[in-house]
């Protein structure tokens, strides 16, 4: 039996709520105002929540925010109960995160109608879900284990090689070589969590609600996120000087979280190091473009041809054979589909021998002080 949860500081409306959708064969709970109705939810977890917005304690929105902010009750379709004509709050609402709305008083066809609704988008976005999912598993199952067999045929050789070879390796052979299972280890953590990531991205591709919600999220101050991992990634790659950093004059907000944006300089900072050469310039630069601002990020490394860029998708990685199976292709997939979740757009020009730029475009805000 499906579970409703009903929050309202109107005895009649709880009262009459509760007769109909109990005559329709539902579970019905009932809650006065917000912070009751969060209680419970996060106490029976509804398969549907309906709330008023006017309420005391705590009103519809805050419950509602509250509701999309908890991993356990985020997924839960929410409608609001609100007054006829109340065209402002029908409008807050949705932005908010509610996943439909009804005016009272409302009759016994438009509540049923309301709620049959919900339980058609769940079956259309489970059944794309579970489509997609089939998908990445797929490519998952083809791909994953020999991922996982190059790099562990790397600790387990290593780890071979100092029981065969230990009476005869000095004390600095040994760190050498077990600097070389870190290595490993950490490329195969990489390996796994972004196929997590990977899996993560496309489930939410298929949720509109969940789709919707990502763009309640900004970073501020998002160029020294960008200078802070460029100088941590060329450190690591004994590139600093090879760094070419341009200060923007604004000061902006992103809409994207922070993870989020964090994932796509990190991947995009690291191929640009990764597949050029010491000496070679890096350079990452800003503008903005019509509404958004548009991140560039350039090497003058190998490059990539136009027939390889048209294959960025599921763990597709360039010049496998030749750049020994490092991920390009699935930090680039990753970075891309992260852009595109929030309504950017992502692009790569590259030639051969002479370099790749990649620009992705975001939403942004202005920052006022």
């Amino acid at each position: 039996m499906k579970k409703i949860l009903v929050v309202d500081d109107s005895d009649y409306i709880l009262e009459s709520a509760n007769v109909l959708l109990s005559l329709e064969g539902y579970e019905v709970f009932v809650a006065s105002n917000g912070e009751e109705g969060y209680r419970k939810a996060c106490e029976i977890l509804p398969d549907l929540i309906l709330s008023d917005i006017q309420m005391p304690v705590m009103d519809g929105y805050a419950f509602l925010e509250k509701i999309r902010a908890n991993p356990a009750t985020e997924h839960i379709p929410f409608i609001f109960l609100t007054a006829f004509g109340e065209k402002q709050n029908i409008r807050e609402g949705m932005i908010r995160g509610a996943d439909d709305y009804i005016t009272k008083p409302f009759t016994h066809d438009e509540i049923v109608q309301a709620i049959n609704t919900q339980w058609k988008k769940l079956e259309t976005v489970q059944k794309q879900l579970k489509e997609r999912v089939e998908t990445v598993g797929k490519a998952i199952s083809f791909a994953l284990p020999h991922e996982f067999r190059t790099v562990l045929n790397e600790v387990i050789g290593s780890a071979k090689f100092i029981i065969s070879s230990f009476d005869e390796l000095t004390k600095e052979d040994l760190i050498d070589i077990a600097n070389d299972i870190v290595k490993s280890s950490n490329r195969l953590l990489k390996i796994t969590e972004n196929f997590l990531i990977y899996t993560k991205i496309e489930a939410l591709a298929n949720i509109p609600e969940k789709k919707s919600q990502l763009r309640l999220h900004f970073t501020d101050e998002p160029f020294a996120i960008i200078q802070d991992i460029a100088l941590l990634k060329a450190a690591a790659y004994n590139r600093t000087a090879d760094l070419e950093i341009d200060e923007p004059a604004y000061n902006i907000s992103v809409e994207i979280s922070t993870d989020s944006f964090y994932k796509i300089i990190d991947e995009l900072l690291d191929n640009a190091l990764k597949f050029s050469e010491p000496g070679q310039k890096v350079k990452i630069s800003s503008s903005l473009d019509k509404g958004m601002v548009v991140f560039s990020i350039s090497d003058q490394g190998r490059g990539i041809s136009y027939d390889k860029i048209k294959f960025i998708d599921t763990l597709t990685q360039f010049e496998r054979e030749l750049y020994e199976q490092q991920g390009i292709g699935m930090g680039l997939v990753i970075a891309k589909r992260l852009v595109e979740l929030h309504d950017g757009k992502f692009e790569i020009f590259s030639e051969v021998g002479k370099g790749t730029t990649v620009k992705f475009w975001l939403n942004y805000r202005e920052r006022n002080f």
